[in-house]
């Protein structure tokens, strides 16, 4: 299929993508706050839903701690009526087998309740340890998964700290669940304890409780609010610090030290006020408990004091009386498990908001024989809220090579990553050999195309093993001769221990990095590769050498499709077809010699003059690839 020619295709196209994006722009302040609460209390049910994951995952544990707190508790209400009950006998008869027995009884549970307590925290911290990595390898999983359209969703660092911190705390929910549930247990099993003694003492106690259920009302509500803010305020910090880390050089060279140290801790007044705002309503809730249980405590003492005046109570009772009386009123205890409870939530709705972007899903269908053709019918893509490609129409024959060309922003880039599914489009849709990626299962998808990026990351441990990643191991020499072709083969023999060194031992400039991005494109067999900006770096006669490696056949048995980011005329002179963007849209698609007649075209390489720029285009000889 021989390329085609077209002229300029600027038309009244910009009409019909016009009229859709008024109404979004014109929704009234009310409907904004409407959504945004609909936001919070969707984000709300998917960390309650996370939470409840975590829950499952870890069931056999959590109930386990469940079972040991509740014991602990049940442990701790029995102690007091037990020595209670043995005062009672040694002040009847001191020397009596039967006193003894009850002391002996009450050492027994005070020995169990420390085992018990000492179980309850190895259990609990290696159950909590569980989920949180269960958590963040589900995270990275997902993320992952994902693609780069969700990774760029938010800055790294509010990833990473939601990774990583928020982790471990949405990891801690379910052991918090279940010894807040066992904490109830204590006041409730204290509260029935003083009713089975004498009901005036419960009846005491529970003139107070309404003021105690007011006070963790309030405190629940004020925390949640407080953690929240708490929380968003540093993953601001942390991805404005990520932020200035990777522009470290930048900010140097501008001598902008002292701006950007203010531009990343900007967020912390607010972290501050939101930590103050949190000590106050822990401090301002101790205190209200502070006041409120002393003074039930002493109802209960005083009732039981009389009691005991008119004969009603023995010393022992009392004794009993005022421990239950402890319990009964364990505020602090339960308040904790709730601010632990409230900081879990808090996290797993952070967690939940990157799980809420859907994983990209794959077919089930291999690709049958072909040449590589790829084929875009109707793409769209919105990237931000703005369109970024508007109806893109494309064909690229199989074993041709096609420049896409245009002006920043144009969708470069976008085309290039939806042309490879590392991203879906918002319509319309992507072919290879006539089949609808979104059909292809994930091996066959990725094992046919294959990606170099201007900026690629060494991932493969040593340097050999960065050009032999890949969805399976190339053939034996292929490492080789990959970089011999990608013109990284002699810098990388100068290398302390050649293919072997590791990546972070390599001091590699920007171009060389380039070429062993580049170097394992070449790798691996497939279809199709995309090079998306891959030779930026180059200099002009390693990106020659490297152009024309692409011209031909490659390495393997069949010659690939290409799909190159373009920004020199060289290189789009060297193309078989030159797809030229402009604001989304396919402008003109042809050969490069018949674009240059277009002033337009000219400009996108800042080449006004039809001679001035020839020269550059005929570099090489104008090879043209097949």
């Amino acid at each position: 299929m021989a390329p085609s020619s077209t002229t300029d295709t600027t038309d009244a196209a910009d009409t019909t993508d016009a009229a859709g994006t008024t109404d979004a722009a014109e929704a009234p302040g009310a409907t904004t706050a409407a959504a945004s609460a609909a936001a919070e209390k969707a984000a709300g049910r998917s960390g309650d839903r996370l939470s409840r994951g975590v829950l499952r995952h870890s069931a056999g544990r959590v109930a386990a701690v469940f079972c040991l707190t509740t014991a602990s508790a049940a442990v701790g209400l029995a102690l007091p009526a037990v020595l209670g009950h043995a005062l009672d006998l040694l002040l009847a008869a001191p020397h009596g087998a039967e006193a003894r027995r009850w002391v002996l009884a009450g050492a027994g549970l005070t020995c169990l309740l420390v085992v018990l307590d000492a179980l309850d925290s190895l259990l609990t911290g290696t159950t909590n340890a569980r989920c949180v990595a269960w958590l963040r390898r589900r995270l990275l999983r997902h993320t992952l998964s994902a693609g780069p359209r969700a990774a760029h969703r938010l800055a790294p660092g509010d990833l990473v700290t939601r990774l990583v911190g928020n982790a471990a705390q949405a990891g801690t929910a379910p052991t918090a669940l279940a010894s807040a549930l066992a904490a109830v247990v204590t006041p409730v099993g204290g509260l029935v304890a003083l009713a089975l003694i004498d009901p005036w003492l419960a009846l005491a106690f529970l003139a107070g409780l309404p003021l105690l259920a007011v006070l963790l009302r309030a405190f629940i509500r004020d925390t949640t609010d407080s953690v929240a803010r708490y929380q968003q305020s540093q993953g601001e910090i942390a991805g404005r610090l990520v932020e200035a880390l990777g522009g470290a050089r930048t900010i140097a060279a501008a001598g902008t030290a002292d701006r950007e140290r203010t531009r990343v801790l900007a967020p912390l007044p607010e972290l501050g006020r939101q930590g103050r705002r949190m000590w106050q309503v822990q401090g301002r809730s101790a205190a209200w408990a502070a006041a409120i249980v002393p003074l039930l405590q002493i109802a209960v003492l005083a009732v039981a004091g009389l009691r005991l005046t008119a004969g009603q109570l023995s010393v022992g009772g009392l004794l009993a009386a005022a421990r239950y009386a402890v319990l009964a009123t364990g505020i602090g205890l339960l308040v904790g498990h709730l601010n632990g409870l409230v900081r879990s939530r808090t996290a797993a709705r952070r967690f939940a908001a990157v799980l809420a972007e859907p994983a990209i899903a794959y077919g089930t269908r291999p690709l049958p024989p072909g040449d590589g053709t790829l084929e875009l019918r109707g793409v769209e893509a919105v990237r931000g809220g703005r369109t970024v490609l508007r109806g893109v129409d494309l064909v690229v024959p199989g074993g041709s090579c096609a420049a896409v060309v245009g002006r920043s922003g144009s969708g470069k880039s976008t085309l290039a990553a939806i042309a490879g599914r590392l991203a879906d489009p918002d319509g319309g849709e992507v072919l290879l050999d006539g089949v609808p990626l979104p059909d292809l299962s994930h091996d066959a998808l990725r094992s046919a195309i294959g990606y170099a990026f201007e900026r690629p990351a060494l991932l493969g441990g040593t340097i050999g093993g960065t050009i032999a990643l890949g969805p399976a191991p190339p053939p034996p020499g292929r490492v080789t001769e990959a970089a011999r072709a990608a013109c990284a083969d002699d810098f990388v023999r100068l290398l302390p221990d050649g293919y072997a060194t590791p990546c972070a031992d390599a001091p590699l400039s920007g171009g060389e990095t380039q070429r062993l991005g580049l170097a394992r494109a070449f790798a691996h067999d497939g279809r199709l590769l995309i090079l998306d900006d891959a030779t930026s770096s180059l200099d002009t006669v390693t990106e020659l050498r490297v152009s024309r490696a692409l011209s031909g056949r490659l390495l393997g048995s069949r010659p690939r499709t290409r799909l190159i980011v373009a920004h020199r005329a060289a290189t789009a002179a060297r193309a078989d077809l030159v797809v030229w963007l402009e604001d989304g849209r396919v402008r003109a698609s042809g050969r490069h010699a018949e674009l240059w007649e277009l002033a337009g075209y000219r400009a996108v390489f800042a080449a006004p003059d039809v001679s001035e720029a020839s020269g550059e285009a005929q570099t090489d000889g104008g090879v043209q690839g097949g």
